[in-house]
């Protein structure tokens, strides 16, 4: 009677052992597996999306540098009757001088800055192109000119669908 009482105590003992684990919280691998698989879908969708948004919003930096340095020019030749020849020459407000940007690159550097002046210096085409290697690569090159025309070349953004 003693050893089949001592079998059924190291029963019950089992059987409570069992109930205890099976009331233990915590994840699976089967669950953990299930949450890594939505992280990555979820960031495989927003990584392209937020890529296409900081490229956008390079693009949107450099048009509005462009048009303060059109400005800049209308304001130069409004003092000397001439347009300034040299994005990277200091400014001194005529001709003579520049448009003072001393690296010849956005304030980001993901666009080079070039300054094409007709002579005599009555008409000029302020242009940003990417720089080779930075996320703007292959964006198309952007434009400005003394009459305020814009213009993208090839096309601004993916498949040209980008404007200004």
């Amino acid at each position: 009677m003693g050893r089949l009482w001592s079998h059924s105590l190291a029963v019950q003992k089992m059987r409570d052992l069992i109930v205890k684990r099976s009331n233990f919280r915590g994840f699976t691998l089967v669950e953990m597996m299930i949450v890594v698989a939505i992280v990555g879908i979820l960031a495989a969708v927003a990584l392209p999306s937020y890529r296409n948004y900081i490229i956008r919003a390079a693009r949107v930096q450099a048009q509005t540098e462009l048009l303060a340095l059109a400005s800049l020019q209308e304001k130069i030749f409004l003092n000397s009757n001439n347009y300034a020849f040299s994005v990277t020459a200091d400014y001194n407000g005529t001709a003579t001088g520049g448009l003072g940007r001393t690296s010849g690159r956005t304030t980001d550097s993901r666009y080079s800055l070039s300054l094409n002046i007709t002579q005599p210096a009555q008409t000029f085409v302020l242009t940003a192109t990417p720089v080779t290697g930075s996320t703007q690569d292959g964006d198309g090159t952007i434009s400005v000119s003394e009459n305020g025309a814009r213009t993208c070349n090839p096309t601004c953004g993916p498949q040209g669908l980008a404007s200004w």
